[in-house]
């Protein structure tokens, strides 16, 4: 269960597991309940057999694992996974294709506001794959917990993950090679550094009630999450007053 000590927006700091959330985990130590996985652009008929298997299985998980948000698309089919996954006891959520979903703004904000209201407010929300860059954004959309798979990822691929995006190294020569291992484990190192500082980041403004100011900053580096905080601001204005405080 999460323990929520302050709020700034929509935002939660909190103690999670003898950590400070929002945190960062290891995703190959993240031990993830078992379920029916599904793409995102899928068919009706197929999300709902992937919601029914995914709460099917996870009657005999362990309530203290990640329990999948599953549902593809489809809202209310996400809301019914969410609902019925907390019926079974569980407050850890991985909400699932998240990668499609930061690539879908309206899809995005309506999936994260809608399972933030609709969960336990003391249930924890965890994307297992994202940049640096998201993070500040889906902090403020109330998740807390992110996995750092797309560290190793990227280093695979030979691109340097920074605070505002990301940048292949052979295209892009922004360190001194003497002061800069390209190699795997440099990028792997370097990647994991960014993610640690921009949640270290996005907890001392939190600290400072200057979240909003950081989310504005990073999301004017990309158009997909730019549209994200518009979006946002116009529709679920509800969802922000409720948790922002007046002075």
């Amino acid at each position: 269960m999460l323990e929520i000590t302050l709020h700034n927006g929509p935002a939660r700091l909190g103690k999670w597991n003898n950590l400070i959330t929002p945190t960062i985990l290891d995703s190959e130590e993240v031990a993830v309940v078992d379920d029916q996985a599904m793409p995102y652009e899928v068919p009706r008929a197929l999300a709902e057999w992937s919601v029914e298997e995914t709460i099917l299985q996870a009657q005999d998980g362990d309530r203290n694992n990640m329990a999948v948000i599953h549902g593809a698309k489809y809202l209310d089919l996400r809301l019914e996974c969410a609902t019925e996954l907390e019926k079974l006891g569980y407050q850890n959520f991985l909400v699932a294709n998240m990668d499609k979903l930061l690539k879908r703004p309206r899809d995005l904000v309506g999936m994260m506001v809608t399972i933030r209201e609709t969960v336990n407010p003391n249930s924890s929300l965890y994307v297992s794959y994202c940049n640096p860059n998201h993070i500040p954004l889906l902090s403020y959309l109330g998740v807390d917990l992110f996995g750092d798979a797309s560290c190793g990822y990227h280093a695979l691929l030979g691109v340097m993950l920074t605070p505002d995006g990301n940048y292949p190294v052979d295209e892009y020569e922004i360190c001194p090679a003497e002061n800069c291992d390209t190699s795997y484990s440099g990028l792997l190192k370097y990647n994991k550094h960014s993610m640690d500082f921009v949640i270290r980041e996005v907890k001392a403004h939190m600290k400072n009630g200057t979240l909003r100011n950081l989310v504005e900053m990073r999301c004017a580096s990309s158009p997909e999450t730019m549209a994200v905080l518009r979006i946002l601001d116009a529709d679920h204005s509800d969802f922000l007053l409720k948790y922002t405080g007046l002075y």
